[in-house]
């Protein structure tokens, strides 16, 4: 089923990452810019991520001797600084997630670099380090990321979509690895709905979730895959969430020959079996398109003449 699975260490079947977005009120600031001040209810429903649900993912880790990753836009780090010390005390990773969770699909290269540098230098700032891993908010990779990505020295990427297994992203500028993962592991289809978020999801019971991502994590473990749960405070830390990823946990560790691991260390045994030469990965090469698919504006114009 998968063709070419990673040696994972000491004979795992399978990787596992328990990543979270913790974009707090950013979002509404980006939504709302106008009036997110004045949207009282939706800015708690946010900042119950920094302020309640970071300390309570944090303690779940630790009482199963767990590291992960998290992923803050850089100004939630500013604005959250116990949160940021909270996940740096408990031994975890914090990758980049831009600035103020600005999409940089929306913006021209020049532009985009400078969100990605202004959010680089609040990291080294407050982590004394630059960040490894990058995630585009909203998935929102754009045909400039990789080039960026390269230049800036990042080792991995997060955001995309395209393998059960690492795989390598290449242009003309160089290659970063891509720890893939999808949106049926991302709990915003299942918990989310917010009229100012513009985003309504059927609320589904904790269980019901739990069963897609341990769907997908028996596959991944029959086979020698990578499992990444693409999370937010917000949604997933809530009461009866916390509760399942327990229960989660602990399923998993009940399979057995379960590698848990924050992303920065997935990336390094990647690279470390790539370079002993036992394992060679797929490469994508970018960008995918150069433009539009000329195919299209024929069609287009084949019609327009009849």
């Amino acid at each position: 089923m998968i063709s070419n699975p990673v040696p994972w260490p000491n004979g795992a079947r399978c990787a596992v990452a328990f990543t979270f977005d913790m974009d707090a009120d950013s979002l509404l600031h980006l939504a709302h810019h106008a009036s997110a001040d004045t949207r009282i209810a939706a800015m708690s429903m946010l900042r119950y991520g920094p302020e309640i649900a970071i300390p309570r993912i944090v303690e779940i880790y630790k009482r199963f001797g767990m590291r992960q990753t998290f992923f803050l836009p850089a100004w939630c780090m500013e604005r959250y600084p116990r949160a940021v010390e909270v996940i740096l005390n408990g031994g975890h990773e914090i990758g980049h997630h831009g600035y103020l969770h600005e999409e940089p699909n929306s913006f021209n290269a020049k532009d985009e670099l400078y969100w990605m540098q202004r959010a680089t230098e609040v990291f080294e700032r407050m982590t004394g380090g630059r960040p490894k891993g990058f995630r585009a908010p909203a998935y929102q990779f754009s045909r400039n990321t990789l080039s960026h990505l390269v230049a800036e020295g990042f080792l991995y990427d997060a955001s995309l979509m395209g393998d059960d297994v690492p795989y390598i992203l290449r242009n003309d500028k160089g290659q970063v690895i891509e720890l893939p993962s999808h949106i049926g592991l991302d709990d915003w289809p299942h918990f989310q709905t917010s009229r100012e978020l513009d985003y309504r999801a059927t609320i589904k019971p904790p269980e019901q979730a739990m069963a897609v991502y341990a769907a997908e994590f028996d596959a991944m473990w029959e086979y020698g895959g990578l499992w990444i749960g693409v999370w937010h405070p917000f949604l997933s830390g809530r009461l009866s969430r916390a509760v399942m990823i327990t229960k989660l946990i602990e399923y998993m560790n009940g399979k057995g020959n379960v590698w848990f691991a924050r992303l920065d260390e997935i990336t390094a045994h990647v690279q470390r079996v790539i370079d002993d030469g036992s394992w060679t990965p797929r490469v994508d090469q970018l960008p995918y398109y150069t433009g539009p698919i000329p195919e299209l504006g024929k069609v287009r114009a084949a019609n327009a003449t009849r």
